[in-house]
C-alpha cells in the first residue's frame, strides 16, 4: 500500500501535510520514486478501491499502547517502573506523566503526524471514489460514509490533544501558490462544528449493523456515528471548552482568537440530544448491556463470580453486545501479558511481566459495597490497616490470607478490576469455583511469586484485572495463550452516564439523570443513588446539580477505568491540576513482612499546571509553518 501514499498529481498535498508534520517541504521532492501507479490505477475498479478505503482506516490510533496511547501512561491511573521493560515498550508517554514533556520531540508527535496523514487519504478517497464503475451507488455512499466519518473523528483526535488545531477539508489545487500552504489554526468552536458537520452528513448512511461479520467487524455503523457525535457535543459543552478563560491569549498571528471566552449554556442541551439520539439508535440496533451466561468450562459457578465475569467480560469479551465501537487496528495482546501477575508457581516466565500498576488514589476511588465512597461511607472503618479474609469473603480474597483492610467491602467492579494481594484472580486455564483451593489469587510481597522483581512487578502493589480476558492462560514453562480483543473505544453504559451527565448539566439532578445513572449501577450490583446516599453516607449530595455533577463523574471513571477515559476526562472537566497534581503513591513493595509491606510510600509527586492541558506542537512545525502558533506555556 505504499505507493498509495506518492502521487505526483497531489504535490501541492503533500506539501501541506509535510508543513504540518515532518517541516521539511522541500524534502519531499527528493523521495518521489519513478514508475509509480497513478490515482486511475487505485480507482479504476472497485477492489483496488475497497484498498485504500482500508488504507484510511489504518491511520486510526493505537488505542490501549503504551507508547501510542497517551490516556494509558501520560496521566495518572496506571503507573510503571520509570525504567523497566525497554526492550517491552516505549516509555514516551511515560514521560508526560513524569513531567518530561518538550517541544523539540513531543510525545504525540507521532500522532499528529500520522493523522493529518490520514486526513489526506481520506481526502483523496473522496475525490475520487466516484470513479470507480463496478460498484452500486448504495455501496459507494456507505463508502462515503465511512471515511466522512474517518476524517470527523481524527479531527476530533487532534482536538482533544492540541484544542486548535488546522483543518484539513479538502485537498488543495495542484496550481495553488505555495505560500498558501502555510495555513493557521482554525479557532476551537469552528473545529466542532466542522466534525458535527461532518457527522450529520453521514449519520443515516449507514447500516446499523455489520451484515458481514467476517469481513466486516471494526467497520462503522450507525449507532458508532450517532455515538461519536455525542461525544464530540459533550466535549466542546465541557469546561475546557466553553468559554475557557485560561486560554485567552492563544491567537493566530493575525490577532484571531482561538478560544471562546463566553460560556454556552445552550451546548449542553445540543450534547443531551444527541447522546439521547445515539442511545435510541443503539437499543433499535440491539446494542443492549452485557451478559455473562455461564456455559462451557463456567458452568457451576457462584452468582458472586458470575457477576465478577459479567463486569469483567464487558470490557474484554470480543464483540459483546454493549460494545458499540472497537478499535480493529488496536489489538490488546501484549497488554495482558504487561498486566497479568504470575499465577503459577512458575517465576521467571519472561512473557509476564505484571509491571502496568495501579496507584492508591484511583483504588480508593472505587465504592464501598455500600455504593458510596469511602470517605462518605459512616460504616467504613478507618482506624485498621490489615485483617484477615473470612470464609464470606472467600471468593473474593484469599480465606486465611491478611490484606488491607481497604481490600474488603467493596462494590464488585473493584474486584473486577483490579488484583491485589491476597485477591483471587479466576480463570488462567483453571475454571473451578470451589474454595479456597480452586481458585488463584495473588501473593504480592517481596520473595513471593507476585512480588516486585527487578523491572517486573507492580510498583504500587495494584495489578490491572480488567485488561485480561479470563481465559488467557500461563503455562509453567514460560507460555503464554492469549484471548485478544479489539479496544472497546465507546460502551453502552459510558453512553448512558454521557447522557445523565449532559441532563445534569442543562437542567439539574432530574429523574432522567437517576434513571440513567441507575441502569449503570444495578448492572454493578449496586443499590440506587437515592438508596445508597440515604442509608449509607454522610450526605445527601444527589439533591443538587453540583453534588450529582461530583456523582456522575465519580461513576464515569469506576465503570470506565483503564480503558483510556479518564485521562481526556480529567482535563475536559479542568479537574485535571487538582487530580493530576496529589501524589502517586503505593503500598512498599519492597517488604517482606505484612507489617512492612501495607505501608504508604511515595512514588513520584506528579504536577500538573495550565500548559499540560495541550500538547505542544513540535518545534520545527512552527519553524515550517510560520502561521502556526504553539499552545500557551510551552
Amino acid at each position: 500500500m505504499k505507493f498509495f501514499n506518492f502521487y505526483k498529481k497531489y504535490l501541492t498535498v503533500m506539501l501541506l501535510v509535510l508543513t504540518l508534520t515532518f517541516g521539511a517541504c522541500n524534502r519531499y521532492l527528493d523521495i518521489i520514486p519513478d514508475n509509480i501507479p497513478t490515482l486511475d490505477h487505485a480507482f479504476a475498479m472497485r477492489s483496488e478501491a475497497e484498498k485504500y478505503l482500508y488504507t484510511c482506516y489504518s491511520y486510526m490510533p493505537k488505542d490501549g499502547g503504551m507508547a501510542s496511547d497517551p490516556a494509558m501512561l501520560a496521566g495518572d491511573e496506571i503507573w510503571t517502573n520509570d525504567l523497566s521493560g525497554s526492550y517491552r515498550f516505549s516509555h514516551i508517554m511515560f514521560n508526560i506523566a513524569n513531567g518530561r514533556q518538550t517541544t523539540i520531540n513531543p510525545a504525540g508527535e507521532a500522532i499528529w503526524v500520522d493523522l493529518y496523514k490520514g486526513l489526506r487519504d481520506c481526502n483523496i478517497f473522496l475525490e475520487n471514489i466516484k470513479r470507480v464503475k463496478d460498484m452500486t451507488e448504495e455501496e459507494r455512499k456507505e463508502w462515503i460514509a465511512e471515511v466522512k466519518f474517518l476524517k470527523a473523528y481524527y479531527h476530533f483526535y487532534l482536538v482533544r490533544m492540541y484544542g486548535p488545531i488546522p483543518l484539513v477539508k479538502e485537498n488543495l489545487p495542484v496550481d495553488i501558490n505555495v505560500a498558501d500552504v502555510q495555513i493557521s489554526r482554525a479557532p476551537v468552536d469552528s473545529c466542532f462544528q466542522y466534525i458535527t458537520q461532518l457527522l450529520d452528513e453521514v449519520k443515516d448512511d449507514l447500516q446499523p449493523t455489520i451484515t458481514d461479520p467476517i469481513r466486516m467487524m471494526g467497520r462503522i455503523t450507525k449507532p458508532i456515528v450517532y455515538a461519536l457525535k455525542a461525544k464530540v457535543l459533550l466535549t466542546a459543552a465541557s469546561p475546557l471548552f466553553n468559554g475557557n478563560k485560561d486560554q485567552a491569549a492563544l491567537r493566530n498571528r493575525d490577532g484571531l482568537q482561538l478560544f471562546n471566552q463566553v460560556y454556552d449554556a445552550q451546548k449542553w442541551k445540543l450534547a443531551a440530544d444527541a447522546c439521547k439520539e445515539a442511545i435510541d439508535q443503539c437499543h433499535d440496533a440491539g446494542i443492549k448491556l452485557y451478559e455473562f451466561i455461564p456455559g462451557g468450562v463456567t458452568t457451576n459457578i457462584s452468582e458472586q463470580l458470575k457477576l465478577q465475569l459479567k463486569l469483567r467480560n464487558a470490557f474484554n469479551e470480543r464483540w459483546n453486545s454493549e460494545i458499540i465501537w472497537a478499535n480493529t487496528q488496536s489489538i490488546a495482546s501484549n497488554i495482558q501479558l504487561w498486566a497479568t501477575p504470575h499465577l503459577t508457581t512458575y517465576l521467571d516466565n519472561p512473557n509476564v511481566t505484571y509491571e502496568l500498576a495501579v496507584p492508591l488514589k484511583i483504588v480508593d476511588m472505587f465504592y464501598t459495597k455500600n455504593g458510596v465512597p469511602i470517605n462518605e461511607d459512616k460504616t467504613w472503618q478507618t482506624n485498621v490497616t490489615t485483617r484477615v479474609g473470612g470464609i464470606e469473603d472467600q471468593r473474593l480474597i484469599r480465606l486465611n490470607y491478611e490484606t488491607a483492610e481497604s481490600n474488603f467491602d467493596r462494590e464488585p467492579r473493584f474486584y473486577a478490576s483490579l488484583g491485589f494481594d491476597g485477591g483471587v484472580w479466576y480463570g488462567h486455564g483453571y475454571y473451578n469455583d470451589e474454595v479456597p483451593s480452586g481458585i488463584y489469587f495473588v501473593e504480592g510481597k517481596l520473595g513471593q511469586k507476585n512480588g516486585k522483581k527487578g523491572s517486573f512487578g507492580s510498583i504500587t502493589g495494584y495489578f490491572v484485572k480488567k485488561f485480561v480476558h479470563y481465559q488467557s492462560t500461563q503455562a509453567n514453562n514460560g507460555g503464554y495463550s492469549t484471548v485478544n480483543y479489539p479496544w472497546p473505544l465507546i460502551r453502552l453504559p459510558h453512553l448512558y452516564l454521557m447522557y445523565a451527565e449532559a441532563l445534569n448539566e442543562n437542567a439539574g439532578p432530574t429523574e432522567e439523570v437517576h434513571q440513567y445513572i441507575n441502569i449503570v449501577r444495578k448492572r454493578a450490583g449496586l443499590p440506587t443513588i437515592r438508596d445508597a446516599w440515604d442509608n449509607f453516607a454522610t450526605n445527601t449530595k444527589y439533591s443538587s446539580q453540583a453534588g450529582m455533577r461530583e456523582i456522575i463523574r465519580r461513576e464515569t471513571l469506576i465503570e470506565t477505568a483503564f480503558e483510556g477515559v479518564r485521562f481526556w476526562d480529567m482535563k475536559r472537566w479542568k479537574t485535571a491540576p487538582d487530580e493530576l497534581s496529589r501524589p502517586i503513591e503505593g503500598w512498599n513493595v519492597f517488604g517482606q513482612t505484612t507489617e512492612a509491606y501495607y505501608k504508604k510510600q511515595l512514588i513520584y509527586a506528579q504536577k500538573f499546571s495550565m500548559k499540560d492541558y495541550f500538547f505542544p506542537i513540535r518545534d520545527a512545525n512552527l519553524l515550517s509553518n510560520k502561521n502556526l502558533v504553539q499552545n500557551l506555556g510551552w
